[in-house]
């Protein structure tokens, strides 16, 4: 029987953990599974019907943390975490993605002895100015098992000296999540895109600093959306820093724009599903529209998700007005993914089942 503490800290935490939690739960004599939230992003959506509808275990402790700086929110995880750890004793850690309660908890983990299994390893967007650069990198440098979504992510650790008995090509977990419940969510779309009152329509989600935070970029952000929705309706889930940042700047969308409230998972997925292109700045985002075929613009100089613009539907695009739009407009004419299309390898639904193939093997 092992013991494994898995590690959530933001609601897409759960997309990459959920699967796995729900495929050990199917071998109750092989893993004995305890969930940690550490709370560093509240989501008022993280209620009874989120965990309900997507069938996720609900937390079994939640270290409520809160927002904070980098550094004092990193201490507060740990300092909160170590008393969780030291008392349920697990075999493994499974820590998901690259914020700061993925570094923190394996830190503590590392120091104190207990194996470290990092999920969504490898990644690298080579622009260590990002916070998740860096989280990345040093629980990749800690962890005993790395499991990685891509190869490129399997190329970057060994030339990071990684030994390769640690390193498996699992596959990417988040899609299991999405093919999971891909039906639920185009079954549900004919109410939602009446409720939201269109057809043919571009995406937007935005909230990155970068794009958000700097008054001139956020401008012309807006401008641009604003042009692309005179050609084609604007779907904007507006991000509550995003909306802080138009509020206090005074911007105004077009009425062709549909500000809404951000999407649950499955509404949002199901706007993901029959966009004709998304404009993102997500790391998520640029995975699941590859899975999609949908055409998606990544509002980044980098990403640390290549294969979705070598094998995907992916492709960076400068932050100016001119590019976005003349790019938006371009991805709309030119159309979704047709038959014959094939996402990644081994982003096939089937990750989570891989990874307890991985831990029935090493123990």
């Amino acid at each position: 029987m092992l013991r494994i503490l898995h590690v959530v800290g933001a609601r897409p935490n759960y997309m990459k953990m959920g699967p796995i939690l729900l495929e050990m739960a199917k071998h109750p004599d092989l893993f004995e599974q305890r969930l940690v939230h550490t709370g560093q992003h509240y989501d008022s959506n993280m209620s009874s019907v989120f965990f309900d509808e997507l069938s996720l275990p609900r937390p079994d402790v939640n270290l409520q943390v809160g927002s904070a700086s980098h550094a004092v929110q990193t201490a507060q995880v740990m300092t909160k975490f170590e008393p969780v750890l030291l008392e349920y004793q697990p075999d493994w850690v499974f820590v998901p993605g690259d914020i700061n309660s993925t570094i923190a908890c394996a830190l503590v983990a590392a120091k104190l002895g207990f194996k470290v299994a990092h999920v969504e390893a490898g990644l690298r967007s080579f622009d260590r100015t990002m916070p998740e650069e860096l989280n990345r990198l040093l629980t990749d440098q800690l962890a005993d098992l790395l499991l990685t979504p891509s190869r490129d992510g399997d190329e970057n650790l060994l030339r990071e000296g990684i030994p390769a008995e640690k390193i498996r090509f699992v596959g990417n977990v988040m899609i299991d999540t999405l093919v999971r419940l891909l039906p639920i969510a185009r079954r549900d779309w004919p109410a939602l895109a009446n409720r939201l009152g269109v057809e043919q329509f571009a995406l937007a989600t935005l909230h990155r600093p970068s794009n958000v935070d700097d008054p001139r970029a956020l401008t012309d952000l807006i401008g641009a959306l604003n042009e692309i929705s005179q050609t084609v309706p604007v779907v904007f889930p507006v991000h509550p820093r995003t909306n802080a940042r138009i509020e206090s700047l005074g911007l105004s969308c077009s009425p062709n724009i549909k500000r809404v409230e951000p999407l649950g998972y499955l509404d949002f997925l199901a706007c993901q599903a029959h966009a004709a292109v998304v404009v993102t700045d997500s790391g998520g985002v640029q995975e699941e529209t590859t899975y999609l075929g949908t055409p998606c613009l990544t509002v980044r100089p980098n990403t640390e998700r290549p294969v979705t613009i070598t094998q995907g539907t992916n492709r960076l695009i400068q932050g100016s007005r001119e590019a976005l739009i003349s790019e938006t407009l371009a991805a709309v004419k030119q159309g979704r993914r047709g038959e014959g299309y094939q996402p990644p390898e081994f982003w096939d639904g089937r990750a989570s089942e891989r990874i307890v193939s991985v831990m029935l093997t090493l123990n």
